[in-house]
This record gives structure tokens, C-alpha cells and sequence, in this order.
């Protein structure tokens, strides 16, 4: 794979990125007693972060599709870096929020343009490898930037973690600065031809795909711990192992996402990873039996989640082959709200039945997942045979 070294500094860009994300949920006691307020109040910045990069990243990204992506990786990155900056100053609570909001949206365009930059650095049928590679950032922020950066916020404090995090994503901003080439695009981009992407049938049902099983995993995900004290007789330090383990999992389900997409299709990749998350969700019910059970399902499913995503990212591309950093960007954006589906579901379930019903929400929702790929498929099918 051509610029291999480039592709893996893209993700340790969007590995930073994530951490900042997350690190919040890893010491939220912390930072609300530091500020003052309640826990309910600190997970706002969680929100806030997360809405920005749902909602903002992709208005801005629609607005400088035309812009030199290297500059544009670029400047994202820098107000990332002097934003986890501001975090040393002793703000408000609410200007704290602000300083999320301007994480969430530079960060969240951050994260597009590096997926984009990465399926035009390396060869045609290395694409879904080089995406792969990038969401392996992503989910190594889960398993190793939170708990890392939690370790060192209880020693020397949450703020001192931001001021790290921006010290350490000066690295990448050189390097992309000294290896990557310009990349503009060939012919001018409109705003109507942007927006003619989400009139496009076949994107739609595919980013309500991403919605669906992404919705499906978090619907599980979010209330593992409590799950997992409710199927076992784990103590939370055994928990906190077998959630490191699901997070390598997730790490290793990107890497081998991206090279079977290559090697097998966006398709396979796509059926085999909602068949495996779909049959995983349904033998939870079946996990509290045997604890060794519970946890090889647990690491199947989360190696097919996290596989399926950079097929699903793969495929968008080749539906909008002129216009990659819109699709990534609407795609990331049904990602974040997959998320939220996931949680604010669940919670309603955990609220009114029990956390042993979470799985049978996950299983019907990816469940329609794979009945629309299987219709998306079948029909595209047709067509090209006409």
C-alpha cells in the first residue's frame, strides 16, 4: 500500500481526536466536582462534542468542499490543538462548553478530510484498508486513549491531559504539513450537486443502515457494566478487563473490516458483519450461562460491529466517488446519532423492564439493518444487470 507510514499519522491524528471525545466519560466525577456542578450537567460536554461533530462538521465540510483538503486537514487540526489549549485556562463551565462545541466541529471535520485524504493517497483497491486504518484510531481511543488518559487525570489532573493531547497532535500536524500532497478537486463542486447526494436513494438507505446497526450496538454497549454485573458474577476490576478485551477487539474488527472489504467486497463485508452482530445480540440471551460464553460473545460481537464500518465507509465512497468527504462527513453524522438512538433507547428499556432486555432491542434493529442491505443490494443487483 502506497504512503502507508502517511495513512497510520492520519490515524494517530483521529486517535487524538477520539480521546479527547471520550477522556470526558472516564473522569466526569472529576471535572464536575472541579467545576461545580452536577454529573448530569458534566455530560453535557459529551453532547456537545458529539452533536458538533454531527451537525456542524458537516455544514462547514459542505461549505469548503472546494478547498485544498491538506489546508483544510490542516486548519481543523490547528483549532483542534489551540481549543484543548483553552482547557488549561479557568473558564466557566459554560465557556467550557463553547471550547466542546469548537473541539466537536474541528475535530469532527479533522476526522472526514483524514478518511477522505487516506482512499486518495493509497491505490484503488487499497481503499478500504486505508479507512480500516484510520478507524483503528478511533477505536484505539477507546481502549487505550480513555483509560490512559484517565490513569494520568487522577495524578496530575484532567486539564494537564488536554495540554498533553494538544502537545502530542503537533506531531501529526507536521508531518501532514511535510508528506501530504495538495488535494483539490478536479472540476468545481456545487452546493446543489453536495446536496444531490441525499437525494440519492441508494445513500440514504445505506446511512440508515448506519444508523440502524451502529443504534443496535450502542443500544447494548452503552449499559455493558450493568449487563455484565447482571449476567456474571464479575467484579468490577474483572469487568474493566473484559471491556479492555472488547476494546481490542473493536481495534482489530476495524483493521480486518477494511482488508476484507478490499479482498471480498463492501457487500460480504457488510452481510457477514450484521449476520455475526445480529447472531451475537441474539445469544446474549443465552450468555449468563456460561461465563466463558458470555465473553467469547461479546468479543465476536464487538470484532463484527466495528467491522462492518469501514465497508459501510468503503461503499459510500464508490456511490459518491466525486464527492467522498460529503458522504464520510453524512455518514459520521449517522454514526453519532446512531449512538444517541442506541443510549436514549436503551435507557428507556433499562428504566422500565431490565438490562437482561437490552439485546432483543439491539437484535430487532439490526435485524431491519440486514433486511435493507439485502434489499439495497438485491436492487442495485437488477440494475446493473439491465
Amino acid at each position: 500500500m502506497k504512503n502507508k507510514g502517511i495513512i497510520y499519522i492520519l490515524a494517530l491524528a483521529v486517535f487524538l481526536i477520539g480521546t479527547i471525545e471520550y477522556i470526558i466519560t472516564g473522569v466526569i466525577e472529576m471535572i464536575a466536582m472541579d467545576l461545580g456542578v452536577s454529573t448530569s450537567e458534566a455530560g453535557l460536554l459529551v453532547t456537545v462534542f458529539a452533536l458538533a461533530a454531527a451537525i456542524i462538521a458537516p455544514m462547514l465540510i459542505t461549505l469548503t468542499i472546494n478547498a485544498d483538503r491538506k489546508k483544510l486537514l490542516m486548519t481543523t487540526l490547528g483549532v483542534f490543538i489551540a481549543s484543548n489549549g483553552l482547557m488549561l485556562v479557568d473558564l466557566t463551565y459554560e465557556s467550557l462548553l463553547w471550547v466542546r462545541i469548537i473541539q466537536g466541529a474541528s475535530g469532527g471535520i479533522a476526522t472526514v478530510v483524514a478518511m477522505a485524504v487516506a482512499t486518495r493517497l493509497v491505490e484503488k483497491e487499497k481503499r478500504g484498508n486505508a479507512i480500516g486504518i484510520i478507524l483503528m484510531g478511533l477505536s484505539s481511543s477507546l481502549v487505550l486513549g480513555v483509560p490512559i488518559g484517565t490513569f494520568f487525570s487522577e495524578m496530575f489532573g484532567w486539564r494537564v491531559l488536554f495540554i498533553l493531547i494538544s502537545l502530542l497532535s503537533i506531531l501529526p500536524l507536521f508531518i501532514i504539513y511535510k508528506k501530504v500532497p495538495a488535494i483539490k478537486e478536479e472540476e468545481k463542486v456545487t452546493i446543489r450537486m453536495q446536496l444531490s447526494i441525499l437525494k440519492n436513494p441508494t445513500i440514504l438507505i445505506a446511512l440508515v443502515i448506519t444508523l440502524l446497526y451502529v443504534g443496535g450496538y450502542a443500544t447494548l454497549f452503552t449499559y455493558i457494566t450493568p449487563f455484565l454485573q447482571a449476567t456474571s458474577s464479575l467484579s468490577m476490576n474483572e469487568i474493566s478487563g473484559v471491556l479492555f478485551l472488547a476494546g481490542v477487539c473493536s481495534f482489530v474488527g476495524s483493521k480486518i473490516g477494511g482488508q476484507l472489504a478490499d479482498a471480498k467486497g463492501s457487500k460480504f463485508t457488510i452481510y457477514l458483519g450484521l449476520l455475526l452482530q445480529g447472531a451475537t445480540l441474539l445469544l446474549f440471551a443465552l450468555a449468563g450461562v456460561n461465563l466463558f460464553v458470555l465473553i467469547v460473545v461479546l468479543m465476536i460481537f464487538m470484532l463484527a460491529t466495528w467491522s462492518i464500518s469501514p465497508a459501510q465507509q468503503l461503499f459510500l465512497v464508490t456511490l459518491a466517488p466525486r464527492n467522498p468527504d460529503i458522504a464520510l462527513s453524512v455518514n459520521t453524522s449517522f454514526i453519532q446519532f446512531g449512538f444517541a438512538l442506541g443510549s436514549g433507547l436503551g435507557g428507556l428499556v433499562v428504566s422500565r423492564t431490565s438490562v437482561l432486555y437490552l439485546n432483543w432491542l439491539g437484535f430487532a434493529a439490526v435485524c431491519i439493518a440486514l433486511l435493507l442491505a439485502i434489499l439495497l443490494f438485491k436492487k442495485m443487483s437488477s440494475r446493473t444487470e439491465k
